[in-house]
């Protein structure tokens, strides 16, 4: 009879027995030859030892195996494969005095039957270890500052400065979405700093979703967006203003803690301007001071905005005695100091600050300004602006051809009808004092209530407004008036086939729908306009034909037996430049 077969047990793995701890003299412990790391031990061996300084404790002890003799016995001493950073940090301390010799120091003893070696046990300690997430080191860096902690105490701690403490504290900015974005890998950690740009948490995720859709998910893209409606610093206006006024005035920095340039925007552009305008303007009241009969102000002055003006002739200042010695002496102080440290690659500071004041000190005798007659100031005017640096730019004495002197045919200034020298000369003193109309931007700004009824001019954007107005005006009734329309249309072909140099006028002939770049909201509700649009849509339902037809087309009348014969329909059209609206 043949036996059942046994049915066979599983082997069940024994179960694991870590090792001891115990405390153990440090004149008891020495370094292992099985230590795997060899090569640059004494790095980081001075903040680790200010670390344990610090704490007055290790975080984690000594890995430790007993010394046996040769009969296999232990000796009482023991080896330290694994920890011998921390050893040598604690023998430093043992050399300053600051932990005595026989002083006991927490260590795992390991297992004289242990199944790994010495070598494996140093290997791993160094190699099987996971680097802290930056967003734990923030939460870490966070506990502690909230705790009490400064972020230079916390930098000074672990070694570090209080700008990487900020950088990492600033990641609280960030929207909660996008931090788990982050902890899911679905970013990287520069895109995750380079939305701490902008505290907006919902334009932060606004930005997030399009850049999701988008193929450029660079950071500074990031940025871009996040700062689209700011201004940066190194904006003409920003460097005009200075960061500090703007935020004296309530403007709201955004700042950049992970760039290498510190960046920022300023986040009130509104606010900027009329700081910019504000000051600009209380230049242009002490540059009116000096009697210009105008003053020009703008950020940004249009290309050839002094065409066609006379540019006055200024004399400037001779320097005193005193004046040139010092500027001698300044120059030969710079000479001396740029010879001196001609081999250096970097100036110390305190020479690179000296070298600025002697630059900014040569300037002033160098940029004196020009002395201009009074006479020539009362009939010219100034440009104020800045550069591209955000530096000041006045530039005096330009006269407009409408303000030049009137010249009687021998060569002198007509100074009027009977008019004697004295009452020429006190015309000229009296303007002399006349207070300058100042423009910012094209519109007029009054330095202060005027009581008289004196005619001012119109603002830039209301005169092209009006030109606009009378420009489709004539349209319509050029349109309406088909025998002056043909005979301007005939006169201005001839001027254009015989008198080539000669003027063509004010009308111009093309096939094309006339734009106007700067209109009042209005001007499509005008009747000139509505007149044009129904002209416009008469012509195309009826009148013009769809195909070019090339001769005229004849037909058999039935009733008079004769050919009719009727043109081809054809549509003329002109447009008009107008010159523009009188001032």
């Amino acid at each position: 009879m043949a036996k059942a077969a046994r049915k066979k047990t599983p082997a069940v793995a024994p179960m694991i027995e870590f090792s001891r701890t115990r405390d153990i003299p440090f004149n008891r412990i020495r370094l292992s030859d099985s230590n795997v790391r060899e090569i640059d031990v004494e790095q980081g061996l001075d903040e680790l030892t200010q670390d344990i300084d610090r704490r007055e404790d290790l975080v984690m002890g000594l890995n430790v195996r007993a010394v046996l003799d040769d009969a296999g016995a232990e000796t009482g001493d023991f080896e330290t494969p694994a920890g011998g950073r921390r050893y040598r940090a604690i023998a430093r301390l043992v050399a300053a005095g600051r932990f005595p010799a026989d002083g006991l120091v927490p260590c795992l003893v390991k297992k004289v039957n242990a199944k790994t070696s010495a070598v494996d046990d140093s290997y791993a300690e160094n190699v099987i270890r996971l680097a802290l997430h930056p967003l734990d080191q923030f939460k870490a860096f966070k506990r502690m500052v909230d705790g009490g902690m400064s972020k230079e105490e916390v930098a000074d701690a672990y070694r570090t400065t209080p700008r990487y403490i900020a950088q990492r504290l600033r990641l609280a900015r960030v929207a909660q979405s996008l931090l788990d974005a982050y902890a899911r890998s679905e970013m990287t950690l520069a895109m995750l700093e380079a939305f701490t740009v902008n505290p907006d948490h919902a334009r932060q995720e606004q930005v997030w979703e399009a850049i999701q859709r988008s193929h450029n998910r660079q950071p500074w893209y990031i940025r871009d967006l996040l700062t689209e409606t700011t201004v940066p610093t190194d904006d003409k206006r920003a460097q005009f203003v200075g960061v500090e006024a703007y935020e004296q005035a309530g403007g709201v920095m955004l700042r950049d803690l992970f760039s290498d340039e510190d960046e920022g925007w300023l986040e009130n552009p509104a606010l900027l301007d009329r700081l910019v305008s504000d000051k600009l303007k209380g230049i242009a009241d002490e540059v009116a001071a000096e009697g210009w009969k105008w003053i020009e102000v703008d950020t940004d002055l249009p290309y050839g905005h002094d065409r066609g003006l006379r540019v006055l002739t200024g004399t400037f200042p001779d320097l005193s005695d005193e004046e040139r010695a010092t500027r001698e002496a300044l120059r030969e102080e710079y000479e001396r100091l740029e010879a001196e440290h001609a081999d250096y690659d970097e100036l110390p500071d305190e020479i690179d600050a000296r070298l600025g004041e002697i630059e900014a000190a040569l300037s002033t005798f160098e940029n004196h300004p020009a002395i201009y007659d009074a006479a020539e100031i009362a009939r010219a005017g100034v440009f104020i602006s800045i550069d591209r640096a955000g530096e000041l730019v006045v530039a005096r004495g330009y006269v407009r051809p409408e303000d030049e002197a009137p010249v009687t045919v021998d060569g002198e200034e007509d100074a009027g009808d009977g008019e004697s020298d004295a009452e020429g000369g006190a015309l000229a003193a009296q303007a002399s004092v006349q207070r300058a109309v100042i423009t910012i931007g094209g519109e007029p700004v009054d330095a202060e209530e005027d009581e008289d009824d004196s005619i001012k001019p119109l603002p830039e954007r209301l005169v092209i407004e009006l030109t606009a107005h009378r420009t489709l005006a004539l349209h319509g009734a050029l349109a309406n008036n088909p025998h002056v329309a043909m005979t301007a249309l005939l006169h201005r072909m001839v001027m254009e086939r015989y008198h080539y140099s000669a003027p063509t006028g004010c009308l111009e002939i093309f096939v094309r729908q006339h734009r106007f770049g700067v209109q009042g909201a209005d001007l499509s509700d005008t009747l000139s306009a509505k007149a044009i649009d129904e002209r416009f849509d008469a012509w195309k339902r009826g009148r013009t034909p769809s195909s070019p037809a090339p001769r005229a087309s004849c037909s058999t009348n039935p009733t008079m037996n004769a050919p009719a014969c009727s043109p081809p329909p054809c549509r003329f059209s002109a447009s008009i430049a107008i010159p523009s609206w009188p001032r």
